[in-house]
């Protein structure tokens, strides 16, 4: 575990706490939420591919967009298409989480009543990315707007969205969009405390069986504590996109 105390070394003194990292042999890069700001997505992926390029050669370079990728943002779908092609691209392994505004957006689709709740989070806005005049459909017609979002969004967008992983775990690391619940192992959590837990796991200082890197929750910075690094830091809003890159104890971030 990431915080866990050590074996007795040769002399029978005891090891101090073990310095988290990630397998020598692998750089990873981790995304903070987007939020429908396809244009910090794409100077987002020219820095790191400058960065990449710049540093050392490793076996294996791993993106990891710890969610929200739309809604609130004026082009939901243009960052929609860059994680499809990123995904199909094969200059990086990626691994792309779900956060709970795909969860709302996915509700949406399959039940139109989930509409409401999407629209008082930003949804509104994915759907005009589309090109969806949500203006001009009555509101208490939201069937209607779900059949025209099923006939208007890219099969690939779909296929994407609903394929999307809840967590991932590269070596003293695991990514998960919101946090993981304290005190139950990885391996049982909810895919409902994955996505959307807010409290106890923000105040918790205590050992969480990995060092969790997460977003869900906006800070003005990086917030960086002994058991979860927070790189959600309001792109939408302030412009400043974050990724956090590991290689292997060091730690350093990419903003836009």
């Amino acid at each position: 575990m990431a915080s866990e105390t050590g074996s007795e070394n040769g002399d029978g003194a005891q090891e101090g706490p073990k310095t988290p990292r990630v397998p020598d042999d692998i750089r990873v890069y981790a995304i903070g939420d987007i939020h429908g700001r396809a244009d910090l997505l794409s100077e987002m992926m020219q820095r790191i591919t400058r960065d990449s390029n710049a540093a050392p050669p490793v076996r294996e370079t791993i993106l990891v967009f710890v969610g929200d990728y739309v809604d609130r943002g004026a082009d939901s779908a243009g960052v929609i298409d860059q994680l499809v092609a990123l995904k199909g691209g094969d200059r990086f392994k990626t691994h792309l989480l779900k956060g709970n505004h795909e969860v709302m957006f996915l509700d949406f689709l399959a039940e139109p009543s989930a509409f409401f709740q999407w629209a008082a989070n930003g949804g509104v806005t994915t759907l005009e990315s589309y090109d969806i005049d949500v203006a001009a459909v009555p509101e208490d017609s939201p069937e209607r707007l779900r059949h025209m979002a099923l006939e208007t969004i890219p099969d690939e967008h779909l296929k994407l969205l609903r394929s999307l992983e809840t967590s991932v775990i590269i070596g003293d690391y695991m990514f998960a969009h919101a946090g993981v619940r304290p005190g139950v192992p990885l391996d049982a959590q909810l895919e409902r405390d994955l996505i959307w837990i807010r409290e106890p796991f923000l105040d918790y200082q205590g050992d969480l069986g990995k060092v969790v890197i997460h977003g869900h929750t906006p800070v003005p910075e990086p917030e960086i504590r002994a058991n979860r690094i927070d790189i959600d830091t309001l792109a939408w809003r302030s412009g400043m996109l974050t990724a956090l890159v590991l290689e292997g104890a060091n730690r350093r971030f990419l903003q836009t």
